[in-house]
């Protein structure tokens, strides 16, 4: 028994922070009051939406007489679009998310983990697939997809840094990177790139603890990666915040010039700042039609 007592066990504790990202993530979605119509719009589908005025392009047989008989005008009517849409999720799942510089703030990785779900959650909603990149969870719909989606963003990878995978972006769809982009940009311009050439439009959410944006540091500072591979040691930190500064700026700077050519969108958010206005962002950016 004590073989089947510690595989429960073990069980529960990789469980343990499902319903809790969950629930935060379901809190969050419902701050956005998009309803189960939030992306509704005219086009191919058998659901009536609305009325509208005949034009030239429209074919007779598309005339509704009896609306018509009402009026001067002549009316068509116009079906709601049923086309599921498919929207491919990357969170970065590595080392580097893990910070957070005081205890009141969420890490990056719970911040960027809750927001992905919450969007996911409202795009179920509006009718659309939602998967990740890569091969282990194609686009469906449903809240068994939406747990198996929690389960795999509440994983984390032992690399400092994390790299897209640019695998199962299928043509013509939608994707969400979420990243501090920190590491390496090579990986993120060569995925995006590969999304570009398949018709992709999505969208980079970068998020940043507030102390990584501000560069705090003063005196003798030991600056060490979130998986001791990386350290670096200085007597004048001060000494360093205007490079720094400097190079996160430019990093910022490619990254939107690299979603200018793409045809993506990209925004930085902070952890210190509301979680509903970056969910906000992220559901308009994924709803544009580029």
């Amino acid at each position: 028994m004590t073989q089947p007592l510690a595989l429960r066990a073990q069980a529960e504790t990789l469980a343990s922070p499902l319903p809790a990202l969950l629930a935060e993530a379901e809190h969050l979605a419902s701050t956005v009051l998009l309803g189960d119509h939030g992306r509704r719009r005219a086009g191919l589908g058998d659901t009536f939406w609305q009325y509208r005025p005949a034009q030239d392009h429209d074919e007779v047989r598309h005339i509704d007489w009896r609306r018509s008989a009402r009026s001067d005008a002549t009316f068509v009517q116009d079906k709601e679009w049923q086309i599921a849409q498919s929207v491919i999720l990357w969170v970065d799942q590595a080392a580097s998310m893990r910070f957070a510089s005081t205890d009141d703030l969420p890490s990056k990785s719970t911040r960027a983990r809750t927001l992905a779900l919450a969007a996911a959650i409202l795009l179920n909603r509006g009718g659309e697939r939602v998967g990740l990149t890569g091969l282990r969870l194609p686009p469906r719909r449903g809240t068994a997809q939406l747990e198996k989606l929690a389960a795999i963003l509440s994983e984390d990878a032992d690399t400092d840094y994390g790299t897209p995978d640019a695998q199962g972006m299928l043509p013509h769809s939608r994707a969400l990177f979420v990243s501090d982009f920190l590491g390496d940009l090579a990986p993120f311009e060569a995925a995006l790139t590969k999304a570009a050439d398949r018709g992709v439009r999505g969208a980079m959410l970068q998020i940043l603890d507030p102390q990584e944006e501000a560069f705090p540091f003063d005196g003798r500072t030991i600056f060490e990666s979130m998986t001791g591979a990386l350290s670096h040691e200085t007597l004048k930190a001060g000494d360093l915040r205007s490079r720094y500064l400097d190079r996160l700026a430019a990093r910022k700077d490619r990254l939107t010039e690299l979603a200018r050519m793409t045809g993506w969108q990209f925004t930085t958010h902070h952890t210190d700042t509301s979680a509903t206005t970056a969910l906000l962002w992220l559901y308009q950016a994924l709803e544009r039609r580029t």
